[in-house]
């Protein structure tokens, strides 16, 4: 059963809302004869109005050919009851997130399908070995989890329950890599790979903002033009909702039995308590209607240009900096790092160090250089639009302002966040990675399925395995100490598979 389903195998959706049209037009649009059933009839027709509503759009503009989006209307076609699915061999199922009413769902499915055909949920919290442990023939049902909107976002999480059949799920893979979806493998633990590899991108921010590091949008900013992600954490979550966001969390740390890694937030839930949900109330971390003005990150005035710079250490941040600021007029010098330390700028009385998961101000108390200035991580120095600075206690303004004047003369925007910890970018990016590899460590994924569900499914630049790989897994593993040290908390508690990783000298890549 390792092979896709054939093109003419009906495939049945089982409610008619966003995610459910949206299945079913990407099921009709790659060949497939297609049912969609929900309870409310008018609902059902609506939604193949609109389907067949952006076929033609599509045609219009150019994106399927007039024949092509016919076709694909024609395949579409509505039940009127459960009995008029006997023919589907494939039944994915977009319901309510209930327990009680999905198994009741495919009780009633059992009784009218084939014994061959395959049964899925679209569901994106409910455990999969939990919804098949009541079915007759457990190992058809696996979870077949799309992001919303279907039809845009690639990824598919392919979940199998502890009863599923590997060739159910290896022909429901195929068969979303036929519907042009980047499908990943699956074992069926709490939040899967997206929703549980996620938290620390939330997490992350929500507590550098509780420890009076930046505001939202300075945070928000720094992830954008510094991290290279398409959303900041905070603008993410009031787009979500923070009844959404914050019910997930919950249900995730409940989950994993209060693990302190998914600990949730108090911030966010005074917002939900509040009625503060984001976008669709009108206010969240942000204010939203029409007289609402987008608010603008902390951003450092302009500073005097150095004359000169000294770069220290060698590797991909080391060469861009050192290029980036070379090209804005300020005489570079080149030379090597002291032991173990990768990056190193020096500039007057500035010591420029990358963030190490140390408070700049411990930092200068155990080196003696009392003007440490610590430089958050970027996806990119040679394209970073920003980049985040602190300071420790003990550093001269003077100081201070030379190394905020070397990197605008850099091109960069600097942002000043107060001396927290990893920073921004490098706190939030190290525990996505820590998360991703706990993930596979535990089965729940491969690395490269990790990398995969994070790029499509939360359009994140780079898979945090792969970055991980690029900040050097000995460094992410020294920033994940510090934390743990700093905070002394099972939080921070490196993964056992980057510790193995660390000490085979290997990489995710490899």
């Amino acid at each position: 059963m390792a092979n896709r389903l054939a093109s003419d195998t009906v495939v049945a959706v089982v409610g008619s809302g966003a995610m459910g049209a949206g299945i079913a037009q990407v099921a009709a649009a790659a060949g497939h004869p297609v049912k969609l059933y929900d309870t409310r009839a008018e609902a059902v027709q609506n939604a193949l109005a609109n389907i067949r509503k952006t076929f033609q759009m599509l045609a219009d503009k150019g994106r399927m050919t007039a024949e092509a989006a016919a076709a694909a209307s024609q395949r579409l076609a509505p039940a009127a009851s459960l009995q008029d699915l006997a023919d589907a061999g494939l039944v994915v199922e977009a319901i309510v997130e209930n327990l009680d009413i999905k198994r009741q769902l495919f009780a009633d499915l059992e009784a009218v399908v084939s014994e061959q055909c395959i049964l899925a949920s679209n569901t994106s919290s409910i455990s999969i070995t939990a919804l098949a442990a009541k079915l007759r023939l457990p190992g058809r049902f696996v979870g077949m989890h799309f992001f919303n909107p279907v039809p845009l976002m690639a990824l598919v999480e392919v979940i199998s329950g502890l009863a599923s059949d590997k060739g159910v799920a290896d022909a429901v893979f195929a068969t979303a890599q036929h519907w042009g979806k980047s499908p990943v493998h699956a074992t069926s633990t709490p939040g899967f790979i997206v929703n549980r590899v996620a938290r620390p991108y939330y997490a992350e921010g929500l507590r550098l903002m509780n420890e009076g590091g930046a505001d939202p949008a300075t945070i928000d900013a720094i992830l954008r033009e510094s991290g290279g992600f398409r959303m900041g954490p905070f603008e993410l979550m009031d787009l979500i909702g923070h009844d959404v966001n914050f019910a997930v969390t919950q249900s995730v740390f409940q989950a994993y039995y209060n693990d302190p890694r998914f600990t949730p937030s108090l911030i966010q839930q005074e917002l939900v308590t509040a009625g503060f949900l984001g976008r669709k109330s009108g206010r969240g971390f942000f204010a939203y209607g029409q007289d609402a003005s987008a608010p603008e990150p902390r951003t450092e005035p302009s500073h005097p240009a150095p004359a000169r710079v000294q770069v220290k250490g060698h590797g991909a941040p080391a060469d861009a900096l050192a290029a980036r600021i070379a090209a804005s007029g300020v005489q570079v010098e080149r030379s090597d790092s002291a032991a173990g330390q990768a990056l190193e700028l020096v500039c007057g009385p500035a010591r420029i160090f990358l963030t190490d998961g140390r408070s700049a101000t411990q930092r200068a108390a155990q080196t003696g250089v009392a003007d440490t200035i610590l430089l958050d991580l970027a996806l990119d120095y040679q394209s970073a639009k920003r980049v985040a600075l602190c300071r420790a206690d003990q550093c001269a303004q003077a100081a201070w302002d030379t190394a905020a004047g070397l990197f605008q003369a850099a091109g960069f925007a600097v942002s000043r966040i107060d001396d927290v910890p990893g920073m921004a970018v490098m706190r939030t990016v190290v525990m996505l990675a820590n998360e991703a590899a706990d993930a596979v460590n535990q089965g729940v994924c491969s690395a490269q399925g990790a990398d995969i569900a994070m790029q499509k499914g939360v359009n994140y630049p780079i898979g945090p395995l792969a970055w991980a790989d690029r900040i050097g897994l000995e460094n992410v593993a020294a920033v994940l100490a510090n934390l743990a040290g700093t905070y002394g908390e099972d939080r921070y508690r490196t993964s056992p598979l980057i510790q193995r990783k660390v000490a085979a000298g290997a990489s995710f890549g490899a």
